[in-house]
């Protein structure tokens, strides 16, 4: 086992690994920028360093920095979150070859899953089934050619993207071009990388992931599903698990298609593959994140495991704690992520926090990286904190949540926690009847029938 671990990452989910390290009886470093000098994550681990100016091109991606940091302290391994260097291939290359333990999958997994569509090609060899698409296409010529092929409407995506951005809905052929460029512009921006693919769109999806597991020996499972449909600029604000949707027959066939996705590309560690179901109940692979998700807690919670520790325990060449039959699912658990922003037209909040209280409770957990007189800068991801809960039955859970984010107290910037209370209100939330689409016709919903709120 390791006896000290970097967090190459800040925020909750620096602070989430943080205490499972201290749980473990490792040894952390946590490392910040100057704008964070004073955030809990920083302040919270054995030892800390600076790693660069606020902007995150400067500190939290430079990788140079993180590892003559990690070499510096002494620390055997890096755990790197989710987002910011996650799932980039050069920085766990860089880190092996400083004789420091990745604490994720392979480079070659990373690599293979990190261009959408070498993905896609891995996937229908083994089997997987896909929604419809296209190559790497870099002139405009061969989008159009493509989408004719693929027939309209549909999605222009980035090759090395995730996260939804730069994602373009094209409904028809005189609008391609535009989406084709900006799409490009977007990719080019936030990956380096310009290309892009076109696939077909698949009118109101759900869209359901599954969380894997694998260890060094091949031993892989699936812990369920996720139901992650209710976003907002395709960014996930609630998720769930179990689905309301998903019986166990299919519960069954996606989770052994995950398996097979993992097993494709030799994984190892924790990571996701993510779906888009229709209405009849046909499954696409979307894309497989290499790394842990945001929404990893809701899984912790009905399959009563730590994914963050099982993590450190893999890297360290230990084999998986379960297997298959052992991994029962039990309860239904809901997550909130509360972001500072306009709750209404998701514009960011920034200033400081003057006041904070979260609950507290049986079958309540709050994951966050904040504390009163915290900053909310324009630098960094505007997630302030995460609430999950756990109850026997969805019905139970959606009551409990509302109820801890009645007496969720944040000050000093706005928070979407009106948005999340409306939407847990709501009849179709209420019933499962989602989609991926479910935010837009609710805000349509509060404007028809209050007018103001959005317009606020």
């Amino acid at each position: 086992m390791f006896k000290k671990i970097l967090i190459a990452n800040r925020g909750e989910i620096a602070a989430r690994i943080i205490r499972a390290c201290k749980e473990l009886g490792i040894s952390t470093v946590s490392v910040h920028s100057e704008a964070d000098k004073e955030a809990l994550h920083a302040i919270s681990s054995d030892e800390t360093c600076l790693i660069g100016p606020p902007r995150v091109a400067r500190s939290y991606l430079n990788a140079d920095n993180i590892i003559s940091a990690a070499v510096a302290s002494g620390a055997e391994a890096i755990h790197p979150g989710y987002g910011l260097l996650s799932e980039n291939p050069g920085f766990a290359d860089a880190c092996e070859k400083a004789g420091i333990v990745f604490i994720g999958p392979p480079v070659a997994a990373i690599r293979k899953m990190g261009i959408k569509t070498e993905a896609r090609e891995i996937m229908m060899k083994a089997g997987i089934p896909v929604v419809p698409g296209s190559s790497p296409t870099a002139t405009f010529a061969e989008a159009m050619q493509a989408a004719r092929h693929i027939g309209f409407p549909i999605m222009v995506k980035a090759s090395a993207g995730g996260g939804g951005i730069g994602m373009q809905l094209v409904e028809k052929e005189e609008d391609l071009e535009k989406a084709f460029d900006l799409c490009r512009q977007r990719a080019q921006a936030a990956f380096g990388i310009p290309d892009v693919y076109l696939e077909k769109y698949i009118q109101n999806p759900r869209h359901i992931e599954i969380q894997v597991f694998a260890d060094r020996n091949g031993h892989t499972v699936h812990l369920g599903e996720r139901e992650c449909s209710i976003q907002r600029r395709h960014q996930k604000i609630i998720e769930e698990s179990p689905s309301p949707f998903i019986d166990e027959s299919m519960r069954s066939a996606m989770g052994a298609c995950a398996v097979m996705a993992c097993k494709a590309i030799h994984y190892v560690g924790a990571g996701t593959v993510e779906f888009l179901v229709d209405a009849n109940r046909n499954f696409y692979f979307l894309e497989m994140n290499t790394r842990l998700q945001v929404e990893h807690p809701v899984t912790e919670m009905v399959a009563s495991v730590d994914l963050v520790k099982e993590q450190i325990y893999v890297a360290s060449g230990q084999n998986l704690s379960w297997n298959q039959e052992e991994i029962l699912l039990s309860g239904h658990a809901l997550e909130c992520r509360i972001y500072a922003e306009n709750p209404y037209n998701f514009r960011p909040s920034t200033g400081l926090i003057t006041r904070l209280s979260f609950p507290r409770g049986e079958n309540i957990r709050v994951d966050h990286g904040i504390r009163e007189g915290y900053a909310v800068t324009p630098y960094y991801d505007s997630m302030l904190a995460k609430i999950i809960v756990r109850a026997e039955k969805r019905n139970d859970a959606i009551a409990l949540m509302k109820e801890a984010l009645n007496e969720t107290v944040i000050e000093g910037v706005k928070t979407n926690i009106p948005l999340l209370i409306d939407i847990l209100n709501d009849s179709d939330f209420c019933t499962g009847e989602i989609d991926t689409f479910f935010i837009n016709s609710l805000l349509q919903r509060l404007q028809d029938n209050g007018g103001s709120k959005t317009a606020d």
